[in-house]
């Protein structure tokens, strides 16, 4: 039976890497598979999905923005995990392997490679990240996020299959949430999210471009906002000063809620951050991080803005000044968040973690590329 066949997980790092693969592990399991996962020295305290699986560490090293040495040093971690996950898959005896992008998944998924296992990849970004374009060439099938990446290989578009990306299970039980009507009795929900680098500049230029609205739209606004823990106190004497209604954390343990409510949000356009809000359909202001590797966070804005979901502020033009004119036109003219809101939840993929099941499955089963494609 195919449920009784093992399915191993390569992923590490940041929660781009792991949300998806965290998803997929649960809907594998519900599925009846056998799994395990396969991460780097980083991956001991994952919960979840991933927490209840058999979990392996191997060595791992990333090489972009390094130095010559460092890379040198990478490069031979790289080669060293890359021998222990050979040893480690001749062991379990997959019957294939998903890898999700990263450094950490480097050794494994070239070690799978090498044995002849069928090797699916998963990429979060609208443009193809280094490690999956490194191992794009032997995968038998890529799995995409957006309709159209970038940095495919010319001899691996023929492998590229739309899946979207996976998000959260709490995330999918809010999307038939309706989005909030406009009233005047009623607050301008807004929630910042700020992400885990670079957030710095939304605790800069979000306050005091609020303090630039006119009086009658503060007196409406409700702002939610992620925020630096060093930023909390000088981002709350600022809202307390103007007189607006703010909840601010450096976490927030219920964002699923919080964008359910929301009418717009403020954030950068990581990879899960823009799956999620088009799950929902919520309009968002994307605001890059502009030293992200290969500008995937530009790209990932630009999709959203192409389909009317969202709009791409560079972080150079995001200025207190820029951004109070831009809310001060969508709180007039509220009809225009509903378009946007309305274009997210089209564009939004609820079932791109059930697609992906379904195109490792095929993997399973022996299928073709283009037969694999189409089952998914």
């Amino acid at each position: 039976m195919a449920g009784k066949r093992l399915i191993v997980l390569a992923a590490g790092g940041t929660g781009g890497h792991v949300f998806p693969a965290e998803a997929l592990a649960r809907e594998l399991m519900q599925r009846g598979h056998r799994l395990a996962l396969v991460t780097d020295r980083r991956g001991d305290a994952y919960g979840g999905a991933l927490g209840e699986i058999d979990t392996h560490r191997i060595r791992a090293g990333g090489i972009a923005g390094k130095g010559p040495l460092a890379k040198v040093r990478s490069v031979a971690e790289l080669g060293l995990g890359t021998l222990q996950a050979r040893a480690l898959l001749k062991d379990l005896k997959p019957s294939a392997v998903v890898g999700f992008g990263g450094y950490a998944s480097i050794p494994t998924m070239m070690a799978a490679g090498f044995a002849g296992i069928s090797t699916v990849l998963h990429e979060q970004n609208a443009i193809l990240g280094r490690a999956n374009r490194l191992l794009a060439g032997r995968a038998r099938a890529i799995a995409v996020s957006f309709p159209e990446s970038l940095g495919i290989p010319a001899n691996a578009e023929s492998k590229v299959t739309h899946t979207g990306m996976p998000v959260r299970t709490n995330i999918l039980e809010v999307r038939d949430t309706p989005y909030p009507t406009f009233t005047d009795d009623k607050p301008f929900n807004v929630l910042v999210l700020g992400g885990s680098q670079g957030a710095h500049v939304l605790s800069e230029v979000i306050p005091e471009a609020m303090g630039r609205l006119a009086e009658k739209t503060r007196k409406r606004l409700s702002i939610t906002q992620q925020c630096r823990p060093e930023d909390l106190e000088n981002v709350r004497g600022t809202y307390k000063r103007l007189g607006i209604d703010a909840e601010l954390a450096s976490f927030f343990d219920d964002v699923p809620a919080r964008l359910a409510t929301s009418h717009l949000v403020i954030s950068r356009s990581g990879a899960s951050t823009v799956a999620e809000l088009l799950a929902v359909g919520r309009p968002a202001l994307l605001v890059p991080y502009r030293y992200a590797i290969d500008d995937h966070q530009s790209l990932n804005a630009h999709a959203v803005d192409e389909v009317g979901a969202g709009w791409l502020i560079p972080e150079v033009d995001f200025t207190a000044e820029s951004l109070a004119s831009r809310l001060e036109s969508m709180f007039g003219m509220p009809m225009i968040l509903e378009k946007a809101a309305e274009a997210a939840r089209k564009a939004g993929r609820p079932d791109a973690t059930e697609r992906l099941a379904t195109l490792v499955e095929a993997m399973l089963d022996g299928e073709n590329g283009a037969d694999a494609r189409e089952a998914a």
